[in-house]
């Protein structure tokens, strides 16, 4: 972990270190989190890493571990899958309203695409240099800006509780179930069906993305790292 600096939103940049750990798997599923060793190697006092942990609990990426504190959860497929079929039916409607945004709005499809490729080149550098955090970052920011692009503001705000589970997933579904350049060569896809005005392609390849990554982890996860009783 990199040290943090005194910052107001201290406790969101532990929350994302610690988070940034789960994705890359350097905290594997069913290590227990002492929050004076956590707060000693990020440079911070207790408080933050308390509110952090307050803030893990409720995602679901930290839990309860009886008398020995709290310890990374082991992944629910079952539930990773529900979370998946919810955001494969916002992701694919954001695209089919993005399409159709932008098509109507010449000022809307240039800030589309201007952003849209600067994600896709962000993404794609995270790739080179195998950061599995940052990748997630990118994964993340890209379909954001389809949901902001699609000019319902609601679907950012729907989609928000199941992204703040999947966040951890989709360090799983790197490191375990597709490899990263077939995941950002999925991206440039939807991205073109969308430049191209194609508005039932666009949803049906952002669906079947979203499809493919639960069908794959939940195929290809390591025993150690399903469902724990």
């Amino acid at each position: 972990m990199d040290f943090i600096q005194t910052a107001p939103a201290l406790a969101d940049q532990v929350y994302q270190a610690i988070l940034d750990d789960i994705c890359s798997g350097r905290l594997a599923p069913g290590t227990h989190l002492k929050q004076e060793q956590l707060a000693e190697r990020l440079g911070v006092s207790r408080q933050p890493v308390q509110q952090a942990m307050a803030l893990l609990k409720a995602d679901r990426l930290v839990e309860e571990a009886g008398k020995r504190g709290v310890r990374v959860s082991h992944l629910d497929v079952e539930t990773m899958r529900h979370h998946y079929e919810i955001r494969a039916l916002l992701d694919g409607l954001s695209a089919r309203r993005t399409v159709a945004r932008i098509t109507e709005d010449k000022a809307a499809r240039v800030d589309f695409e201007t952003r849209v490729k600067s994600i896709l080149a962000a993404g794609s550098e995270a790739v080179d240099k195998g950061d599995v955090p940052e990748m997630v970052r990118h994964d993340e920011a890209f379909h954001r800006h389809f949901y902001q692009s699609s000019g319902n503001p609601l679907l950012a705000q729907t989609a928000e509780p199941h992204w703040r589970f999947l966040r951890r997933v989709m360090g799983d579904v790197l490191r375990h179930a597709e490899p990263p350049r077939d995941i950002w060569r999925q991206h440039s896809e939807i991205v073109a069906s969308v430049l191209e005005g194609d508005a039932a392609a666009a949803e049906h390849l952002m669906r079947e993305h979203a499809d493919r990554a639960a069908q794959l982890l939940a195929g290809k996860l390591p025993d150690s790292e399903a469902d724990q009783p």
